[in-house]
């Protein structure tokens, strides 16, 4: 099956081309370090050490702590962390400066494999969540490279979908040295997929492991002095479809409070202008952050957020937040940044890849579902309402992720494991 998947995948190299072509298109920064792609690392990356691959900005935000873990327990190691797209890479850079080596994945190709392997040299490779690339995971068994999946999540979804491919994904977990999955279903998925249950491991969700990253507190204080003492509804994580939506909703709340500013924080950023366009073209007052980071006019309506890495910031210096994503069929995205923050956090109906988190959240009433603008309405407006039941819901979230917080260590337990086999022994860097 793999000798079929790499037809394929050479028969699909124009449209593969095609589609990075229009994305670049969209986004000039999909043209830098095309090369990349293709395999060619560069001299810049140091080998030898631990590869981590985060596909986007989200799994770079999750694996923060591990990263952090290992580059303080094996100083003398190497980290490079890989990414798909841009803001992944510009959000490495922002959190990570200096003391990692970042590159894009190569495309899932034998001879662009091939080359980023023998470039980057890992001793061990750690890939968040849920990216099968047969090729790549081939690679590095012949290698002799562990591989170890981490924060893994196998919704029903994408086990159906990978289901279909079972004859080609089943020998290919077994290639993988151990998954360290977020769930008991997520792991019941995978070893129906053909991963070997001794190979498996609940270790729960590294987004639970969240921190707010030193001085967060006080810029999330700093960012709502310059908003005022008005209520504040943050909507983050908003996709094409929602934005709208949510204008109608803030029409609605505006008829009871006047005063409410709401902050939008739109998913990608080549479509920050086009929101701040929506936002203005519906006779908003309207700011976009990059352009006024200090204090607002009291007469502010809607405050765009146009400047990466701040959602949980922002969030945090808000009364409620709304995670995007799920009024339209997107899937969600981490609720838990809000219950972090403390701030009580409401979602639609489509959550179907965080379906677990957010179970838990309304198990606990420790967030809020809602099916559709109306009834999301209604809850921004009871909850504006009533500081006390904001308090509740606020104080059952932090409570929730305190409880399941513990991912962290028990991955970097694996990691320990993998690293003492291969003769490395713990070094800290303090």
């Amino acid at each position: 099956m793999i000798v079929l998947y790499r037809i394929f995948l050479y028969l699909a190299s124009p449209v593969i081309m095609l589609r990075l072509l229009c994305r670049a298109l969209q986004d000039r920064r999909y043209f830098e370090h095309i090369e990349q792609r293709l395999g060619f690392a560069g001299r810049h990356l140091q080998p030898g050490g631990v590869w981590i691959h985060a596909v986007s900005v989200g799994e770079v935000n999750a694996a923060a702590p591990l990263v952090e873990r290992l580059l303080n327990q094996y100083p003398h190691k190497p980290v490079t962390i890989t990414t798909m797209t841009p803001t992944g890479a510009e959000r490495v850079a922002a959190v990570f400066a200096r003391r990692v080596g970042h590159c894009y994945l190569p495309y899932d190709y034998p001879g662009a494999v091939r080359r980023f392997l023998e470039r980057a040299a890992p001793c061990l490779a750690l890939v968040m969540e849920t990216e099968i690339w047969p090729n790549l995971i081939d690679a590095c068994h012949r290698l002799g490279t562990p591989m170890f999946y981490i924060n893994v999540r196998m919704s029903r979804r994408s086990h159906r979908g990978y289901h279909r491919w079972r004859s080609l994904v089943g020998p290919t977990l077994q290639k993988i040295g151990h998954f360290a999955v977020q769930t008991p279903p997520d792991a019941r998925r995978l070893i129906r997929l053909g991963a070997p249950a001794a190979a498996v491991t609940v270790t729960g969700s590294l987004k639970f492991d969240i921190a707010f990253k030193p001085g967060g507190g006080e810029a999330a204080h700093r960012v709502r002095g310059d908003w005022g003492r008005r209520p504040v509804w943050v909507a983050g994580s908003t996709h094409e479809g929602e934005e709208a939506q949510i204008l109608e909703v803030f029409a609605r709340l505006r008829e009871r409070f006047e005063s409410l500013l709401l902050v939008i924080v739109p998913r990608h950023p080549q479509r920050f202008k086009r929101v701040f366009r929506l936002c203005a073209g519906g006779g908003y007052r309207t700011v976009l952050r990059s352009e006024n980071r200090g204090r607002i006019s009291p007469d502010t309506d809607i405050y765009v957020a146009d400047t990466m890495g701040e959602l949980p910031m922002l969030i945090a210096a808000g009364d409620i937040a709304f995670i995007g994503g799920s009024l339209v069929p997107v899937g969600g995205h981490n609720v838990l940044e809000a219950s972090a923050a403390g701030v009580p956090v409401v979602f639609g109906r489509h959550m179907f890849n965080f379906s677990e988190i957010a179970d838990l959240l309304l198990q606990h009433t420790a967030g809020i579902q809602v099916m559709n603008p109306g009834e999301l309405a209604e809850v921004v407006l009871r909850l504006l309402n009533d500081p006390a039941l904001r308090r509740r819901y606020a104080d059952k979230g932090r409570e929730l992720v305190a409880k399941k917080r513990g991912a962290l260590d028990k991955i970097c337990a694996l990691v320990d494991g993998e690293m003492a086999r291969q003769g490395e022994g713990r070094q800290s860097g303090d």
